[in-house]
């Protein structure tokens, strides 16, 4: 167990004695499945960010421009239109990956520097 999973307090609420125990049981349980999402969503993040480094290793090696923007916007398109297939809004889904890929970006440009200096 990592310490960030043991001094973590999956009850913690100021809502607390505040609303119905049932209320709060209901919320717990709903927020259980939340905390669960959102470390899958850090590990598969890690998982994508270790993948895009080998790009970027790729790119530096063979002096690729670290952006590839046809690519790019390829693939803002399709999230955009998973993120609709999914109900997400398309708009965030969007804002999302381009913080995504400035992030895998700014990883390949300091790939591409430290593979030339």
């Amino acid at each position: 167990m990592s310490d960030v999973s043991r001094d973590y307090d999956p009850a913690a609420s100021s809502l607390a004695g505040e609303v119905d125990p049932a209320v709060m049981d209901e919320l717990l349980s709903v927020r259980g499945s939340i905390d669960n999402i959102d470390a899958t969503l850090v590990y598969l993040l890690a998982e994508r960010f270790k993948a895009t480094q080998r790009v970027g290793v790729l790119k530096a090696t063979h002096q690729l421009p670290p952006a590839d923007p046809e690519r790019e916007s390829a693939q803002i398109t399709r999230l955009k239109a998973l993120a609709e297939e999914a109900q997400l809004d398309p708009a965030f889904a969007e804002k999302f990956l381009n913080f995504i890929i400035s992030e895998v970006i700014r990883h390949h440009q300091a790939i591409s520097g430290n593979a030339k200096g």
